[in-house]
């Protein structure tokens, strides 16, 4: 196929395909002459073209998802939150996860926004609905996610009635389980409290109830002091 053409002679970046192997800035290209296509990836140099997004499965979950975190991002000065944003990890990787928290570089947090909008570096944390894409998201994600220092990982996995919560600890990822009432505490957000069995059963109620607790918590008052005095004196 030609991608020039003869008119203008204007040259057409061909289009991306999954299996692709690119650098970022072919993938960025190709992606950009794509505009109906509406999420893309490049994780380890190999593009990864999502497929359509059933409702049960994915945008259910992933709005009740957002819903938890945008929930806390509401009540945190300096904490935002993007919904499906994509994120310049290395030169090879450019993931587009379903949700990110992370902490504004004004306040100090490890990320950035370049000039012309992306976020650059890793966010703090990153949150991955796996219907189909378990394999990616367990496996090369999760590995590239961990080299980048992305200090929390969350993988749902809807149809395996599932939750996995990974903390950076010393370069590796490390487990986090529910204690005896079904609840998981982020290590990097004081206050983001998970009831895990309820986001399973769709029980926002108790979803938002575990997270209030939470940000009643004494090191979520504490936390807020910390952004509100930063930079530190």
């Amino acid at each position: 196929m030609n991608y020039t053409t003869n008119k203008s002679r204007i040259t057409i970046p061909p289009p991306l395909e999954n299996g692709d192997m690119l650098s970022r800035s072919e993938f960025e290209r190709r992606y950009t002459a794509m505009p109906h296509l509406k999420k893309a990836e490049l994780i380890a140099g190999i593009v990864y073209i999502s497929s359509p997004v059933p409702f049960k499965t994915h945008a259910e979950p992933h709005a009740n998802l957002i819903g938890w975190l945008g929930n806390y991002k509401i009540a945190t000065p300096g904490v935002l939150l993007g919904d499906k944003p994509t994120v310049r990890l290395d030169v090879d990787n450019e993931p587009q996860p379903d949700a990110v928290l992370l902490i504004d570089r004004e306040f100090g947090g490890q990320s950035y926004l370049s000039d012309d909008g992306y976020i650059g570096g890793a966010p703090e944390m990153v949150a991955e609905i796996a219907a189909s894409s378990a394999s990616i998201d367990l496996r090369d994600k999760k590995r590239v996610y961990r080299r980048n220092g992305v200090k929390e990982y969350i993988v749902w996995q809807v149809m395996e009635q599932r939750l996995d919560w990974f903390s950076w600890q010393n370069g590796e990822y490390i487990s986090l389980t529910p204690d005896e009432s079904g609840i998981i505490r982020s290590t990097v957000f004081p206050g983001l409290w998970l009831s895990v069995t309820a986001l399973l059963a769709g029980d926002m109620l108790q979803v938002m109830a575990t997270l209030q607790t939470g940000m009643a918590s004494s090191e979520y008052q504490h936390f807020l002091e910390d952004l509100n005095n930063y930079p530190p004196y």
